[in-house]
C-alpha cells in the first residue's frame, strides 16, 4: 500500500526539499573517472542508461567539484559500477580533498588513457558527446566505446544518506 499525499505537509521547492525526497530514492553507486594532467574521479549516483542505439549513458557532475575541470576537458570517461563490498572506495571518491588515486586505490590506464578501477562489478569507457548546463551541474552524455561486465556481483546502493547493499 502506498501513502496518500498529505497536503498539510507540502513544502515549497528548495534544495533541501529535493535532498529530503531523494534520500528516499535508492540509487546505484558508480565512480566516474577521467584522465588529465592528474587523473580525476568522483562518486556518482546519477548514472543513467540513455539509449541502446547508439549506446549512451548520462551522469551529473557539479561545476564546483574538483573533478569538473578534468571532466570538462576530457574526450573520454570511465564509468565503474561498484560492488556491495566497495563502500570505502565509494567514500574515497566522494570525499573532498582525498587522494583518490593514491596507493590504496587499485587502478590502471585503460582504453583511451582513461583511469580504470580494479575489482569493480563492471566498467565502461565512453566518448563524451555532450555537456548540458543544468543549474550548478552539467549533465554529461557519453557513448560507450568499450567495457567489461564480467566480474558481476551485487551492486553498492546509496539510500538514506549512506552506502548500503541490496537485501533479499
Amino acid at each position: 500500500m502506498t501513502a496518500s499525499p498529505d497536503l498539510r505537509t507540502v513544502r515549497s521547492a528548495a534544495p533541501e526539499l529535493l535532498r529530503s525526497v531523494f534520500r528516499q530514492h535508492a540509487a546505484g553507486v558508480a565512480v566516474i573517472t577521467a584522465a588529465g594532467a592528474r587523473p580525476a574521479g568522483f562518486t556518482a549516483t546519477s548514472l543513467n542508461s540513455v539509449a541502446a542505439e547508439p549506446p549512451l549513458i548520462s551522469f551529473g557532475v557539479g561545476t564546483s567539484s574538483s573533478s569538473w575541470p578534468v571532466v570538462e576537458a576530457a574526450e573520454h570517461v570511465g564509468v565503474h559500477i561498484l560492488g556491495e563490498d566497495q563502500q570505502e572506495l565509494a567514500a574515497t571518491f566522494a570525499r573532498s580533498g582525498a587522494d583518490r588515486f593514491g596507493p590504496s586505490t587499485n587502478w590502471r590506464s585503460g582504453p583511451e588513457g582513461v583511469p580504470l578501477l580494479g575489482g569493480v562489478v563492471a566498467w565502461l569507457v565512453c566518448r563524451v558527446v555532450a555537456r548540458i548546463p543544468a543549474g550548478d551541474h552539467r549533465i554529461v552524455i557519453a557513448e560507450v566505446v568499450a567495457g567489461d561486465p564480467s566480474r558481476g556481483g551485487r551492486p553498492l546502493v546509496y539510500h538514506q544518506g549512506r552506502f548500503t547493499a541490496l537485501r533479499d
